[in-house]
């Protein structure tokens, strides 16, 4: 699977323990060909249910027509300790966690982000059940005095199919001492209150058999990243725009996340923001 392709290499969390990297595994991918080595998750095991998914497509698209869902603008946090910037990230989306956690993984199945983001290539170091390591490669855009550069950036990535989480740390990164970070998909049972009565499903199941079948499933994501530039972009004035660049970035990825997963639930329709930053809906061509 690839690094959160939709977020792009801006929205994770850190990990206190660093990535495993498996030399045998490692040694094995290397020697393979190039189609071998960019082997993305569509060959990996699926683990969901996929009449489940197939069936929350359909309440989602049918409830668009009646009660249209409104994902809430992400909260993002940032704090500064030790020289080492965090940012906080909630979100919520009009999709179940299968569903979304495809969309981070899966480069094939996100939304465009570029030219704020470019896959490059992808490796598989390892692959153990729900469980695949691999060292992605990819191009993020910088804006200096009105020109967008290109900024090549290396990272181990940890994604887990079953549990939904994924970790990575950089590799390595221009102008990056830190960054790395994790982030996590769970279900949010939308209908619970109005189908379940004075029930608080805790699973799946139980919200299913409570709701009748008739509950829809968004999902809530929860982001942590840290990052920390090398000496001198450590240093004010250099610290403070990469860290509003970096800031900016991650929203702007964030808000392209929301409307493809409004287009997902509205098939035939694209919402976008303009220049002015107001959003807009309209018929795909």
């Amino acid at each position: 699977m690839g690094v959160f392709p939709a977020f792009g290499a801006w929205i994770n969390q850190n990990s206190q323990q660093p990535l495993e990297e498996d030399p045998k595994s490692s040694e094995h991918v290397e020697s393979k060909s190039a189609s071998e080595m960019d082997n993305g998750p569509a060959k990996m095991k699926k683990y969901y249910d996929e009449d489940e998914w197939e069936r929350q497509d359909k309440l989602w698209t049918a409830a668009e027509k009646k009660h249209p869902w409104k994902d809430a603008p992400p909260k993002v946090k940032v704090t500064t300790k030790k020289g080492i910037c965090h940012m906080h990230i909630e979100l919520t989306l009009g999709l179940p966690p299968d569903g979304v956690f495809e969309l981070f993984t899966n480069p094939h199945n996100g939304p465009n982000t570029e030219p704020l983001l470019k896959s490059k290539s992808r490796k598989v170091l390892k692959d153990d059940g729900p469980r695949q390591i691999a060292k992605v490669k990819k191009a993020v855009a910088w804006n200096f005095s009105g020109r967008s550069i290109a900024i090549p950036i290396s990272l181990i990535v940890d994604e887990n199919r079953r549990d939904l989480t994924a970790k990575y740390k950089k590799e390595k990164m221009m102008f990056m001492k830190v960054f790395e970070g994790s982030y996590k998909v769970e279900p949010v049972y939308v209908d619970s209150v109005r189908l379940c009565k004075n029930k608080k499903p805790k699973s799946v199941d139980e919200y299913k058999k409570c709701s009748g079948g008739q509950g829809k499933i968004a999902s809530k994501v929860t982001m942590d990243q840290y990052f920390q530039p090398y000496p001198p972009f450590n240093l004010p004035p250099f610290s403070w725009f990469i860290r509003d660049i970096t800031i900016k970035n991650t929203k702007s990825v964030l808000e392209r996340l929301q409307s493809w997963s409004f287009s997902i639930r509205n098939p035939g329709v694209i919402m976008s923001t303009n220049k002015h930053g107001k959003t807009e809906v309209s018929p795909k061509q």
